[in-house]
């Protein structure tokens, strides 16, 4: 599997902080966008990407946690850094609550803020795989009918072919025993552990 290419951007509107953060960040080799406010940022369309991003708290226009929860409710899985000289804990908390990765603040060190970065990359990886993953049980599963997928619910919860066929009313033994075996081949599973597992892994 090809690794999923990864995106680094900074959302602050001191136009210093901008240009000293992205000669840090491309000194060190990363491919860096830059935007002066949250509302140019969101407005660029980016969310569906996967990566970094390192926000200001405390922007012109939309702040730094309001961009997060825009983030959010567009069901961005872009991974936020934030940073601000003017952080407090409750605002941090708050941050971190409403789905941050980490907290940094003005001034911060360069050694400490590449390595969040390097960190955050990291976990961003591992959501896009995460992602993948969940894609792909997803599309295994819509190769059911909704009969299979109604058999399969009630053989992960260890029914058998004679109780789910009572259950389903309307259907005999040896149907339920033949929409479970399509429903194992489509989903390449031989028992209802391994459905079980899959069904709860994948929120199906």
């Amino acid at each position: 599997m090809s690794q999923t290419p990864l995106n680094l951007y900074v959302v602050d509107d001191d136009e210093a902080v901008r240009r000293s953060l992205g000669m840090l960040f491309l000194s060190r080799g990363y491919s860096v966008q830059i935007f002066e406010s949250g509302e140019a940022f969101l407005a660029a369309k980016q969310l569906d990407h996967q990566g970094c991003v390192v926000l200001d708290f405390r922007l012109d226009g939309m702040n730094g946690l309001e961009v997060l929860k825009e983030m959010r409710l567009r069901l961005s899985s872009l991974v936020v850094i934030f940073l601000s000289g003017h952080g407090d804990i409750p605002a941090a908390v708050n941050a971190v609550q409403n789905g941050a990765f980490g907290w940094l603040e003005k001034p911060c060190n360069h050694d400490l803020l590449l390595q969040k970065v390097q960190q955050a990359l990291e976990h961003a990886t591992q959501l896009a795989l995460l992602k993948t993953e969940k894609d792909q049980a997803l599309a295994r599963w819509l190769k059911l009918t909704p009969r299979e997928k109604e058999v399969a619910r009630l053989v992960a919860d260890g029914k058998t072919s004679k109780v789910i066929a009572r259950e389903l009313v309307s259907i005999e033994s040896r149907t339920v025993e033949t929409h479970r075996a399509n429903a194992f081949s489509k989903l390449g599973f031989s028992n209802s552990n391994e459905l079980d597992r899959f069904l709860r892994h994948n929120d199906l």
